[in-house]
């Protein structure tokens, strides 16, 4: 009589001595290569995503930063006010979601519709100039800056610009900072 496993095909890993990922998954895991990228590319197209496919995720994590945000500061503001108004039990916790969820999403609509705008003009920017450089970035939040604030009039609309450009310079700061590291002025 031969030994329990003698029966049972076992794989053997002389490449690097790794265990199977699973017992149903009967191949070699140095085949999987960790170093490509997680996402796949059409032939010929660029290695890296594009306005558009980082706008969804540019959209959807501004509505839940805002969100988070926006029902922190009703939940500390409910507090304020629950207790100024000496409400207690049931009443004061109805009042407090009542105000985690209205400033909640009142935070998340508004950020959700800066994201919307940005999103709108960054890619709508990189298809007519085709390229994405930092001009689109600056141009786009100055460009969602000004509509944003077009209700308000003329010095809202040139606030609202200004804003979105000091942040849109911001974001090219931070970004940038190898192109920047890169640039030497030469003296003559």
């Amino acid at each position: 009589m031969g030994s329990r496993h003698d029966d049972i095909n076992v794989p053997v890993y002389s490449n690097r001595n790794l265990a199977p990922l699973s017992p149903y998954l009967n191949f070699d895991p140095s085949y999987l290569q960790t170093s490509q990228p997680e996402f796949i590319f059409p032939e010929g197209s660029s290695r890296h995503r594009g306005r558009f496919e980082l706008a969804f995720s540019t959209i959807g994590g501004s509505c839940m930063v805002g969100g988070a945000v926006g029902g922190a500061a009703g939940f500390v503001q409910g507090i304020k006010d629950t207790a100024a108004a000496g409400l207690t039990g049931k009443l004061r916790r109805t009042q407090l979601i009542n105000y985690v969820m209205k400033q909640g999403a009142y935070s998340a609509n508004t950020l959700g519709v800066f994201a919307v705008m940005y999103s709108a003009f960054g890619v709508g920017l990189s298809w007519a100039r085709e390229t994405e450089d930092e001009i689109n970035t600056l141009a786009a939040s100055t460009a969602t800056g000004l509509l944003y604030k077009s209700t308000a009039g003329l010095k809202g609309c040139l606030r609202g610009g200004a804003l979105g450009l000091a942040l849109g310079l911001a974001y090219c700061a931070v970004t940038s900072k190898d192109k920047l590291s890169n640039l030497s002025f030469q003296k003559n």
